[in-house]
This record gives C-alpha cells, sequence and structure tokens, in this order.
C-alpha cells in the first residue's frame, strides 16, 4: 500500500437537542405545571490511535465527518437521547493541526491514545427549568447549541527508532534490505524511494528496533526542493540518525565529503533540534573499492571531513559490515529507551 502521510479533513460533532415547552396533562390534574425535557448533547469526535493502521489513506477518499445530533427534550419530564460520539481511528504517531489557526490539537504518539478534536453542541433547557414562584407556567425554553466544526490537517510522523540519512542512490534502501525484512524499491537512478519504508531489525529474541528509509535529500531540500522537504518531518522522533555517505560514487565530479556535508547543512536549516540527535556516519559501497585502498580511502574521507563520531564502514549490497553496525545501534537504542523510562539498561 502507497504510504499516505498527509490528508485535510472536516469533522462536524452533533448539534444539542432542543428544550421542550411542554406542561403536565392528566386527568385530575388540572395544574400540573411544566414538563418539558432538556434535549440531549450532540456527539463529540473524538480520535483514537491504532497500532494496526499505518496510513492515512482511507482519509484522501473520506473527508467529512459528522458525529450525531442529539434529540429534542419531550414531555413528561423526557430528556433527549444524547447523539453517540465518533472516533476516528488513526495511526500512530499522527498530529493534528487545526487547518486555519495552525494550533495542534493532538499528537498522538502511543497506541490506544484518545484526542477530543470537536465537542459536541450542549442540550437546550426545557421549560422545567423555568420555573419559579413568579413564573408558575414558564413557556421559555432553549435550542440546543451547534457542535464545533473544523478543518483539520493530519500529519503522520513515521515512529522509528532510527532513520536512514543520505543523498539519493547513497544506498539507504539497500541497507534496509541487507538487515531488515523490509523490501524497499532499490534501483541505480535517483528518488528511487518516493515515500518512507519501516523496516523491523530484529537482533534476538525481544531485541529489535524499528529503521525508516527517508527518501534521499538533495541540497535545497528545507526550502522545498527535491523530495526529502517532504519526509524531514519523519525524522523528528528518531532517536538516531544514521548518515549514508557513498564512498565510491560514479560520478567523477561527486565529492562525498561536500555532500555529506550539504547532508548534515539541510538537517540543521530544517531543525535545530533534528541536527542536534545523535548522528554516525555510515561509509558506503565498500564492494566498489579495491581491498588494498579501502582504508586509506576511509582515512582520507574521515580527515578531509573532519569527523570525530561513531563511524561503520559496510558494503549494504554484500551484507559485508553490517552485523556489527546492527549491534552497535541495538545497544544504543536500548540505552535510550531506559534512560527514557528512568531506568538502568538491562533492567
Amino acid at each position: 500500500m502507497k504510504f499516505i502521510d498527509e490528508a485535510t479533513i472536516e469533522v462536524i460533532a452533533g448539534k444539542g437537542g432542543n428544550g421542550s415547552a411542554s406542561f403536565r396533562r392528566e386527568k385530575f390534574v388540572p395544574k400540573g405545571g411544566p414538563d418539558g425535557g432538556d434535549g440531549g448533547r450532540g456527539g463529540s469526535i473524538w480520535a483514537v490511535t491504532d497500532r494496526n493502521i499505518n496510513t492515512l489513506v482511507e482519509y484522501r477518499y473520506t473527508r467529512h465527518f459528522r458525529a450525531q445530533n442529539g434529540e429534542n427534550g419531550r414531555g413528561s419530564d423526557c430528556y433527549g437521547k444524547g447523539g453517540e460520539d465518533l472516533f476516528l481511528r488513526l495511526p500512530v504517531g499522527t498530529v493534528i493541526r487545526d487547518e486555519d489557526t495552525g494550533e495542534v490539537l493532538a499528537d498522538l504518539a502511543s497506541d490506544g491514545q484518545q484526542a477530543l478534536i470537536a465537542r459536541g453542541g450542549k442540550g437546550g433547557l426545557g421549560n422545567l427549568h423555568f420555573k419559579s414562584s413568579t413564573n408558575r407556567a414558564p413557556r421559555q425554553f432553549t435550542y440546543g447549541e451547534a457542535g464545533e466544526e473544523r478543518r483539520l490537517l493530519l500529519e503522520l510522523k513515521v515512529l522509528a527508532d532510527v532513520g536512514l540519512l543520505g543523498l539519493p542512490n547513497a544506498g539507504k534502501s539497500t541497507l534496509i534490505r541487507a538487515i531488515s525484512a523490509a523490501r524497499p524499491k532499490v534501483a541505480d537512478y535517483p528518488f528511487t524511494t518516493l515515500h518512507p519504508n519501516l523496516g523491523v531489525v530484529r537482533v534476538d529474541v525481544n531485541r529489535s528496533f524499528v529503521v525508516a528509509d527517508i527518501p534521499g535529500l538533495i541540497e535545497g531540500a528545507a526550502e522545498g526542493a527535491g523530495l526529502g522537504h517532504q519526509f524531514l518531518r519523519h525524522l523528528a522522533r528518531t532517536r538516531l540518525l544514521l548518515h549514508i555517505v557513498d564512498l565510491a560514487p560514479f560520478d567523477p565530479e561527486a565529492d562525498p565529503v561536500r555532500d555529506a556535508r550539504a547532508i548534515v547543512e539541510e538537517l540543521r536549516k530544517y531543525d535545530p533540534e533534528l541536527h542536534a540527535k545523535p548522528r554516525w556516519l555510515v561509509l558506503n559501497k565498500l564492494d566498489l573499492i579495491p581491498e588494498d585502498e579501502r582504508q586509506s580511502r576511509i582515512e582520507a574521507f574521515l580527515q578531509a571531513y573532519g569527523w570525530q563520531g561513531p563511524v561503520f564502514a559496510v558494503s549494504a549490497i554484500g551484507g559485508e559490515g553490517c552485523q556489527p553496525l546492527v549491534y552497535a545501534v541495538m545497544e544504543h537504542i536500548e540505552q535510550a529507551r531506559a534512560a527514557e523510562a528512568g531506568e538502568e539498561p538491562g533492567e
């Protein structure tokens, strides 16, 4: 299924029912008095996350959602029935914004989380409420209130522990195929990946992490160039970024150091917090470099780039060097999870 990560919908909560102006009329009860009941409240609209849903595709085709209205009040002190609430099932990681104001109404980051996105209108009051010592036969009642109406922007952020970052054709899709069961499209031309792919990397029993293959970035992506500007948001929730660098580009004029710096600059422009996330270098395509030249090529790159952090050299297509990378990532993720939970690693 195609990955759909944005949708615009309109939600209309239910209108409250009107109150009733009624009087008790029974044989032998000449002055029964007012007995008009209140109207029922209108149904509200809630967003609720479901881990079994992973796209917003159904909200591309169904855009209008209306909750049930409340029933009107009736005589004999009968209150109107409230309208049923409407629940919109959304994937985990959905951010809901008011399209008119830009306000974030909900950031749904966990399974089963609920958020009220449109409140139903209150029911009107029946004439029973207006009875007093000076007004024994009130004919007043109130109408039900309208429910909230909003245009909402749904934005899905991929929930992944690790994000693969790099220029088009750096080998991100090949790497995710090598370390997980995901099978993204792989080809020898730029922008093969048109939407994010998720893969679960299983290291051992009950030890796994989720990796996201993000479409390739180019210089200017933060301003909207290429495809990457649509998907940088998906890196926001990751705990670790793997910066994939093509160490053996086919283009003789390509400069891996320059390209690596361009990607980091796009991160900085887009979001300083994203730029500050832990980031490791993964030097890819060792299989295209003669064995006796690999170490010198790696050292030359690191010296020119000025990199002091963790670095791994791999051949994603052949799997060389992938296992040490996976185990190191798993250890880092476990430490990050334990720190977020206030635990010691391994507890």
